[in-house]
Protein backbone atom coordinates (compact mmCIF):
# COMPACT_ATOMS: atom_id res chain seq x y z
CA UNK A 1 0.00 0.00 0.00
CA UNK A 2 2.64 2.45 0.87
CA UNK A 3 4.23 2.05 -2.27
CA UNK A 4 1.11 2.05 -4.52
CA UNK A 5 0.54 5.68 -3.30
CA UNK A 6 4.20 6.69 -3.65
CA UNK A 7 3.65 5.61 -7.03
CA UNK A 8 0.62 8.24 -7.00
CA UNK A 9 1.71 11.11 -5.21
CA UNK A 10 4.90 11.11 -7.10
CA UNK A 11 3.52 11.43 -10.26
CA UNK A 12 0.80 14.15 -9.01
CA UNK A 13 2.92 16.20 -6.42
CA UNK A 14 6.55 15.11 -7.59
CA UNK A 15 6.00 15.66 -11.72
CA UNK A 16 3.08 18.06 -11.71
CA UNK A 17 2.81 20.00 -9.19
CA UNK A 18 6.72 19.93 -8.80
CA UNK A 19 6.74 20.30 -4.97
CA UNK A 20 10.82 20.38 -3.34
CA UNK A 21 12.04 17.90 -1.50
CA UNK A 22 15.58 19.20 -0.06
CA UNK A 23 17.47 17.33 -2.41
CA UNK A 24 16.53 13.81 -2.15
CA UNK A 25 14.52 11.82 -4.85
CA UNK A 26 10.97 13.17 -4.68
CA UNK A 27 9.40 8.72 -4.62
CA UNK A 28 11.78 8.09 -1.55
CA UNK A 29 11.19 11.76 0.00
CA UNK A 30 7.42 10.40 0.11
CA UNK A 31 7.86 7.26 1.25
CA UNK A 32 10.08 7.67 4.28
CA UNK A 33 6.97 9.31 5.49
CA UNK A 34 4.37 7.15 4.10
CA UNK A 35 5.64 3.91 6.36
CA UNK A 36 5.46 5.82 9.46
CA UNK A 37 2.34 7.57 8.69
CA UNK A 38 0.50 4.26 7.36
CA UNK A 39 1.41 2.75 11.00
CA UNK A 40 0.04 5.48 12.53
CA UNK A 41 -3.01 5.71 10.54
CA UNK A 42 -3.98 1.95 11.36
CA UNK A 43 -2.77 1.88 15.03
CA UNK A 44 -5.50 5.14 15.26
CA UNK A 45 -8.50 3.06 13.01
CA UNK A 46 -8.11 -0.34 15.04
CA UNK A 47 -7.43 0.87 18.13
CA UNK A 48 -10.16 2.91 18.76
CA UNK A 49 -12.73 -0.41 17.66
CA UNK A 50 -10.44 -2.67 19.39
CA UNK A 51 -12.67 -2.81 22.53
CA UNK A 52 -15.78 -3.27 21.14
CA UNK A 53 -14.25 -5.78 18.30
CA UNK A 54 -12.95 -7.66 21.99
CA UNK A 55 -16.04 -6.67 24.00
CA UNK A 56 -16.81 -10.30 25.18
CA UNK A 57 -13.45 -10.76 26.39
CA UNK A 58 -13.33 -7.38 27.96
CA UNK A 59 -16.33 -8.35 29.87
CA UNK A 60 -15.75 -11.85 31.04
CA UNK A 61 -11.80 -11.80 31.64
CA UNK A 62 -10.25 -9.65 33.83
CA UNK A 63 -6.59 -8.68 32.43
CA UNK A 64 -5.30 -4.83 32.01
CA UNK A 65 -7.23 -3.48 29.50
CA UNK A 66 -4.57 -1.52 27.65
CA UNK A 67 -3.47 -4.30 26.41
CA UNK A 68 -6.00 -4.39 23.86
CA UNK A 69 -5.08 -0.77 22.53
CA UNK A 70 -1.36 -1.84 22.35
CA UNK A 71 -2.36 -5.11 20.63
CA UNK A 72 -3.01 -3.38 17.84
CA UNK A 73 0.20 -1.51 17.47
CA UNK A 74 2.16 -4.66 17.86
CA UNK A 75 -0.13 -6.03 14.90
CA UNK A 76 0.69 -2.85 12.72
CA UNK A 77 4.70 -2.79 13.86
CA UNK A 78 4.94 -6.33 11.81
CA UNK A 79 3.35 -4.46 8.24
CA UNK A 80 5.75 -1.04 9.65
CA UNK A 81 8.93 -3.77 9.46
CA UNK A 82 7.97 -5.02 6.12
CA UNK A 83 7.13 -1.84 4.42
CA UNK A 84 10.66 -0.79 5.90
CA UNK A 85 12.15 -3.04 3.71
CA UNK A 86 10.98 -1.13 0.87
CA UNK A 87 12.74 1.98 2.18
CA UNK A 88 15.80 0.16 2.15
CA UNK A 89 15.79 -1.32 -1.42
CA UNK A 90 14.45 2.25 -2.64
CA UNK A 91 17.16 3.89 -0.86
CA UNK A 92 19.71 1.18 -2.34
CA UNK A 93 17.92 2.19 -5.69
CA UNK A 94 18.96 6.14 -5.59
CA UNK A 95 22.14 5.56 -3.90
CA UNK A 96 21.20 6.96 -0.82
CA UNK A 97 23.35 6.24 2.28
CA UNK A 98 21.92 6.99 5.82
CA UNK A 99 24.33 9.33 7.75
CA UNK A 100 25.27 9.77 11.33
CA UNK A 101 22.30 10.70 12.26
CA UNK A 102 20.51 7.20 11.61
CA UNK A 103 21.37 6.67 15.43
CA UNK A 104 18.63 8.67 16.37
CA UNK A 105 15.91 6.33 14.91
CA UNK A 106 14.65 4.58 17.82
CA UNK A 107 13.79 7.81 19.24
CA UNK A 108 12.16 8.26 15.95
CA UNK A 109 10.52 4.93 16.09
CA UNK A 110 9.16 5.65 20.02
CA UNK A 111 7.79 9.19 18.93
CA UNK A 112 5.69 7.47 16.20
CA UNK A 113 4.20 4.40 19.03
CA UNK A 114 3.54 7.04 21.30
CA UNK A 115 1.57 9.40 18.67
CA UNK A 116 -0.60 6.41 17.29
CA UNK A 117 -0.92 5.23 21.16
CA UNK A 118 -1.32 8.26 22.63
CA UNK A 119 -4.42 9.40 20.46
CA UNK A 120 -5.48 5.37 19.96
CA UNK A 121 -5.99 5.51 23.98
CA UNK A 122 -8.23 8.53 24.02
CA UNK A 123 -10.35 7.39 21.18
CA UNK A 124 -10.87 3.85 22.11
CA UNK A 125 -11.94 4.84 25.03
CA UNK A 126 -14.00 7.63 24.41
CA UNK A 127 -15.93 5.29 21.39
CA UNK A 128 -16.56 2.42 24.44
CA UNK A 129 -19.08 5.32 25.81
CA UNK A 130 -20.24 7.03 21.96
CA UNK A 131 -20.22 4.62 19.16
CA UNK A 132 -20.44 7.67 17.25
CA UNK A 133 -16.46 8.55 17.64
CA UNK A 134 -15.79 5.31 14.87
CA UNK A 135 -17.63 7.26 12.33
CA UNK A 136 -15.52 10.44 13.07
CA UNK A 137 -12.25 8.74 12.73
CA UNK A 138 -11.60 8.48 9.29
CA UNK A 139 -12.28 12.15 9.05
CA UNK A 140 -10.08 12.83 11.66
CA UNK A 141 -6.92 10.49 10.05
CA UNK A 142 -7.55 12.48 6.70
CA UNK A 143 -7.51 15.77 7.85
CA UNK A 144 -4.24 15.08 10.29
CA UNK A 145 -3.24 13.49 6.67
CA UNK A 146 -3.09 16.40 5.55
CA UNK A 147 -1.89 18.57 7.68
CA UNK A 148 1.48 16.50 8.19
CA UNK A 149 4.25 16.88 6.11
CA UNK A 150 4.27 13.56 4.02
CA UNK A 151 4.12 15.35 0.85
CA UNK A 152 5.69 18.25 1.15
CA UNK A 153 8.32 19.64 3.20
CA UNK A 154 8.04 21.94 6.08
CA UNK A 155 10.10 24.84 4.52
CA UNK A 156 7.45 25.37 2.22
CA UNK A 157 5.05 26.85 4.97
CA UNK A 158 5.13 30.41 6.51
CA UNK A 159 6.53 30.83 9.97
CA UNK A 160 2.54 30.78 11.25
CA UNK A 161 2.17 28.12 10.01
CA UNK A 162 4.90 25.64 10.87
CA UNK A 163 3.74 27.10 14.54
CA UNK A 164 0.59 25.21 13.86
CA UNK A 165 2.05 22.22 12.02
CA UNK A 166 4.14 22.09 15.45
CA UNK A 167 1.57 20.59 17.23
CA UNK A 168 0.68 17.86 14.68
CA UNK A 169 2.77 14.71 17.34
CA UNK A 170 3.29 13.20 13.74
CA UNK A 171 5.17 16.49 12.14
CA UNK A 172 8.83 15.61 14.05
CA UNK A 173 7.80 11.82 13.30
CA UNK A 174 8.16 12.33 9.50
CA UNK A 175 10.77 14.97 9.50
CA UNK A 176 13.10 12.45 12.06
CA UNK A 177 12.77 9.39 9.78
CA UNK A 178 13.81 11.94 6.58
CA UNK A 179 16.38 13.41 9.01
CA UNK A 180 17.70 10.38 10.20
CA UNK A 181 17.36 8.06 6.96
CA UNK A 182 17.81 10.61 4.02
CA UNK A 183 19.69 13.68 5.68
CA UNK A 184 16.76 15.90 4.71
CA UNK A 185 17.19 19.38 6.46
CA UNK A 186 15.04 19.28 9.67
CA UNK A 187 12.78 21.69 10.97
CA UNK A 188 13.00 24.69 13.25
CA UNK A 189 14.30 23.08 16.72
CA UNK A 190 11.42 24.97 18.60
CA UNK A 191 8.86 23.37 16.21
CA UNK A 192 10.31 20.09 16.59
CA UNK A 193 10.86 20.40 20.41
CA UNK A 194 7.21 21.10 20.82
CA UNK A 195 6.00 17.96 18.25
CA UNK A 196 8.04 15.56 20.34
CA UNK A 197 6.12 17.08 24.01
CA UNK A 198 2.85 16.83 21.96
CA UNK A 199 3.46 13.48 21.12
CA UNK A 200 4.46 12.10 24.62
CA UNK A 201 2.07 14.35 25.95
CA UNK A 202 -0.72 12.56 24.34
CA UNK A 203 0.69 8.96 25.24
CA UNK A 204 0.46 9.60 28.76
CA UNK A 205 -2.68 11.44 29.19
CA UNK A 206 -4.11 9.12 27.15
CA UNK A 207 -2.88 6.13 29.00
CA UNK A 208 -4.54 8.17 31.93
CA UNK A 209 -7.55 8.95 30.38
CA UNK A 210 -7.96 5.18 29.31
CA UNK A 211 -7.31 3.77 32.93
CA UNK A 212 -9.41 6.49 34.24
CA UNK A 213 -12.54 5.05 32.34
CA UNK A 214 -11.40 1.47 32.47
CA UNK A 215 -13.93 0.63 35.42
CA UNK A 216 -16.76 1.60 33.14
CA UNK A 217 -16.07 -0.58 30.23
CA UNK A 218 -17.80 -3.26 31.59
CA UNK A 219 -20.98 -1.71 32.25
CA UNK A 220 -20.63 0.19 28.68
CA UNK A 221 -19.70 -3.05 26.58
CA UNK A 222 -22.04 -5.20 28.70
CA UNK A 223 -24.96 -2.14 27.91
CA UNK A 224 -24.16 -2.47 24.41
CA UNK A 225 -24.14 -5.97 24.07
Amino acid sequence: QPLAMMVVFWQLFGRLAQLPSDGVPYPLYILVALVPWQFFSRVIAESTNSLITDQRLVTRVYFPRLVVPIATALTAFVDFALAMSLVALLMMWFGTVPGAAIVFLPIALLLMVAAALGIGFWLSALNVEYRDVMHAVPFLVQFLFFVTPVLYATSILSESWRWIFAFNPMTIVVEAFRWCLLGAAPTDSHISALSAATAITSFFTGMMWFRRRERSFVDSLGGGA
